[in-house]
This record gives structure tokens, sequence and C-alpha cells, in this order.
């Protein structure tokens, strides 16, 4: 049984949080100082092209032996945890938002209600699926918004083989997304309507998030960084005529370790340009600062920023409002 996202306020957070991604490993681990998290220990180990295909619907690890000695050099650089938190690629599941304007009292029926709509519009049979939810925003009148996850179980234990392979135990499996999105909220700096741009070579991920609840979630290929700013654009419009939003109050830009340094500043400054406001990078120090306050660079906390969100996940649980708290179901 695959460990899909399921609650941290139900069980202890992990010792460590490990991403494997289509081009590097990373993991890291956090302490306390003071009361206040710190990034103890990090390690990132490159992959080279074709080593981890991310897909929805076919076969992710191309070649397990190198991905897995990644991941066994980079737990051995962070103290040989046993317990760690995985994050996958956002290829790896479909993300829908499905709204029930009354919520059935007996959680049985919930997951079958949720596997019904969803079933739709998976591209594979949902009985050979991986399920999981979490409460999203309240809706009038008593009903309720529900973030779905979908993945192929196949793959989703695929990554997970590579961890037991090497003698550690994957509790919590999550998309960077979703982590990139809770080292944000860990920090406590974000009110209102803001936006997540996860960018990669090929992909984009575009999520909206209203009091620690996403609203909006869209995941699709792009042909280059030339694609992102109208997309960028369409999703502000879209906020603004279908989601009642005001706008922005902060833009978040993630992912562009993998583009490099000169093409993310030129994509953050065609975004500002697109959309009128500062496009700021993802930076989890608010929330997790590194340890001895060394300085890292913008690429090194964009690596980070999913294994530290995985591990701050019960922070964030905490800080969330009582209508947007995250009770994860796998079914």
């Amino acid at each position: 049984m695959s460990r899909w996202s399921f609650d941290l306020t139900e069980a202890p957070p992990p010792d460590a949080a490990v991403e494997v991604a289509a081009r590097h490993v990373s993991a890291a681990t956090i302490g306390r100082r003071g009361g206040q998290p710190i990034v103890r220990a990090y390690a990132v180990e490159p992959l080279p092209e074709g080593a981890v295909v991310p897909s929805l619907t076919a076969q992710n690890i191309r070649d397990r032996a190198l991905v897995g000695a990644a991941v066994a050099r980079a737990l051995e650089a962070v103290g040989r945890p046993k317990r760690i938190g995985l994050v996958v690629p956002d290829q790896v599941a479909k993300i829908s938002l499905v709204r029930f304007e009354q919520v059935p009292p007996r959680a049985q029926d919930l997951a079958q209600l949720i596997r019904w709509q969803v079933r739709k519009a998976a591209p594979f049979r949902i009985e050979d699926a991986q399920v999981s939810w979490q409460e999203a925003v309240v809706l009038p009148g008593g009903g309720r918004e529900y973030l779905v996850t979908v993945a192929r179980r196949d793959i989703i234990e695929s990554y997970e083989r590579v961890c037991d392979a090497v003698g550690v135990h994957a509790g919590i499996i999550d998309i960077a997304s979703f982590n990139q999105i809770n080292a944000v909220l860990a920090g406590g700096l974000v009110s209102d309507d803001w936006l997540l741009v996860n960018v990669a070579h090929d992909y984009a991920t575009l999520g909206v998030v209203r009091d620690g609840c996403v609203v909006f979630f869209r995941n699709r290929t792009t042909g280059g960084i030339g694609d992102l700013p109208d997309l960028v654009h369409q999703t502000a419009m879209y906020h603004e005529d279908r989601l009642g939003g005001g706008g922005f109050t902060r833009v978040v830009l993630a992912g562009g370790s993998v583009l490099g340094g000169e093409a993310t500043e030129r994509l953050r400054r065609l975004l500002e340009e697109r959309i009128g406001m500062r496009v700021e990078p993802i930076d989890f120090r608010p929330a997790a600062e590194m340890r001895d306050r060394i300085t890292p660079s913008p690429e090194l906390l964009d690596i980070l920023a999913p294994t530290v969100g995985v591990l701050l996940r019960d922070r964030v649980a905490r800080r969330t409002p009582p209508a947007a708290s995250p009770t994860e179901r796998v079914a």
C-alpha cells in the first residue's frame, strides 16, 4: 500500500525529506535553534537526463540503480535517516478541485463520491489509482471543496521501491508544488490570495492559494519560458473573473534552478512586465533558516524548497485556519 500523502497531524514528522526530480535528488533535515526550525543538513545529487522521466501514465524511474545510488549518497550526507517524506514530480499526479454542495456525513460515502467524480478525468482505471484528498474551502450553505490527488499506484510504488532498496521508509509521498506552497505558508508572511508559479524545461504548474487553501491548480506542458507570461496572465484574469479575486498579494516563482540563473531572471522580468507586479523567487528562510546562517544561492533555496516544505507540513497545519485545515485521506 502506497503511503500517498497522509496527514501529518496524525503521525510524527519524518526525520528527513528526499526529493526525486528529473535532474536531481535532494535531501534535507530540520533541527531547532531557539525554538525555531533550521535546515540542519542538506545534500544535492545531480541525475543525468533520462534517469527519471516524470509521467502520469508511463514508467518514471528508468535507471533504478543509478537513482537509488543518488538517494543513498544524499541520505548519507544528511545522517542516514530511516523515516523520510518523499517528494515526487508534479507530473506523476492529476490534481482536481471537487466541490459538493452537501457533504456526506460518512467518510466511506465521501470517498466513494470523490472517486466517482475523478474517475472520468483520470487517464487510467480508477481501480489502478492511488487517490488522496484534503479539505479545501468551505462553500456557502455548508458545502465544501476538496483538493484531490490521483496517481497511478504502480508509478508511486516505483518511487517507494527506490527508497526501500536503500533502507528508508517513505511515510509521506507528495508532489513538489504542494510542498513549495507549504514552504511559503510556513513562513507566515502570506495573506489574501497569492500565486505560485513552478516551472521546468517543458511544463509549468500554477497554484492560487487563498487563506491556506489551494483554490486553483493547473499543470500543463509548455513550449518554453516564452509561453509562461501569457499563461500566468490568463490565470490572473481567471482569478479575478471566476474566483472573485482582487489581484494577487504575492507571486512566487519556483523551479528556476532547472532553467539556470540567466533564464530564470529573464523569465522573472517577463512575468513582471506581463502582470505588472513584483515576482519573487521562492525563499523558505522566513520559516527555516540555514544552519550557521550561511547565505545560500537562489538556486540552492529553490532546489531545497520542496523538501523543507514537507518537513514543515505540521507547522502549516497548526497555522492554517480551521476551515482550511488539511485533513487528508487515502483510498
